[in-house]
């Protein structure tokens, strides 16, 4: 069976280019032979033989590449015309004196569908930052392949702001203070580029300069939101700037949170949820972590208060005073 031809209707193939020198060698080539290669035919790279139905004849380079040229040129000039057209169109559109017709006075939130149109979107709006970037990053527990390949995405554009003078300031889950990736990312990058964690963080977030804010529109983040409204923008770089006086320096020093009564930070946050009444699952959700994890710190948090049921340990908690804000 022929393999599937994926290219467009424009592009030359390896099959077809190695097919049409043999004709060129040859002088002509079998019809069936271009089954693998039928772009030969879209090009007009190949003619039927007149002498003989059952062979093909090539046409001449020079002759090939000239037509294919002019096409190009005929279809940039299409586009031209096109261009020309719709400014024509909108021309007297834009002289309309109305509430939502002036562009710089229209706050606009767009909807982004699709990682690459995400990753475009963001390029694009940091192509001109010359301040900052602000990042939250939540667990999202990606492979690390995937991890990786939003890497390679991000650090381009991020080291283009850094050598700009710009910084890079960015929240983390704290499960992620030891993530492959979140170190990688540090370690690569060159310039004013601060990172922080808190146990519970706000969804994803990507901020440029305080004018424009990426924010997921589905669970999945395969969708997001491309918000250019001021009132908006300003609320979540207010929010922000809260959370990140309130986190833990990660980078480019590492602060340790301390123990306090032999209760560590961590299970000093699984102790605020737990008296919350919220299950083991939440818990987990909320803090980044997997389940399993999140049950090995609530019984070493119960051991180290000496509880012995989970009605118990939600007492003994309000009673060891460690949820209190000086405690």
């Amino acid at each position: 069976m022929t393999e599937a031809h994926t290219h467009t209707a424009e592009e030359l193939c390896d099959a077809g280019l190695d097919l049409y020198a043999h004709a060129l060698r040859e002088g002509r080539v079998r019809t069936e032979a271009v089954e693998a290669a039928p772009c030969l035919i879209d090009l007009g790279l190949l003619q039927p033989d007149v002498g003989d139905l059952g062979w093909l004849q090539p046409v001449a380079p020079a002759f090939a590449l000239h037509r294919l040229l002019r096409t190009i040129e005929d279809r940039i000039a299409d586009e031209r015309r096109l261009e020309e057209q719709l400014a024509a169109v909108f021309q007297p559109l834009m002289r309309i004196d109305g509430r939502h017709t002036t562009a710089a006075d229209t706050p606009t939130v767009t909807l982004l569908s699709g990682t690459e149109q995400i990753n475009r979107a963001i390029t694009q709006g940091m192509a001109d930052a010359c301040e900052e970037v602000l990042c939250v990053q939540p667990n999202s527990h990606y492979s690390d392949q995937r991890g990786a390949a939003a890497q390679r995405v991000a650090h381009p554009r991020d080291q283009a702001l850094l050598d700009r003078g710009g910084r890079i300031r960015t929240l983390y889950q704290h499960t992620q203070r030891y993530s492959p990736i979140a170190q990688a990312r540090y370690e690569q990058l060159s310039g004013d580029a601060e990172a922080r964690t808190l146990d519970e963080i706000t969804d994803r977030l990507v901020m440029v300069d305080r004018t424009v804010a990426f924010i997921p529109a589905n669970p999945d983040g395969t969708a997001a939101l491309e918000i250019r409204h001021p009132a908006i923008v300003s609320y979540l770089a207010t929010t922000f700037d809260r959370l990140w006086r309130l986190a833990t320096p990660m980078y480019p020093e590492a602060v340790q949170r301390p123990t306090l009564n032999g209760i560590t930070p961590r299970q000093r946050a699984i102790a605020g949820l737990l008296v919350e009444g919220h299950t083991d699952a939440v818990i987990a959700q909320r803090l980044g972590m997997n389940i399993r994890t999140a049950r090995v710190h609530i019984a070493k948090l119960a051991a180290t208060l000496g509880s012995e049921s989970r009605a118990q340990l939600g007492y003994l908690i309000g009673q060891s005073g460690i949820l209190d804000p000086e405690g």
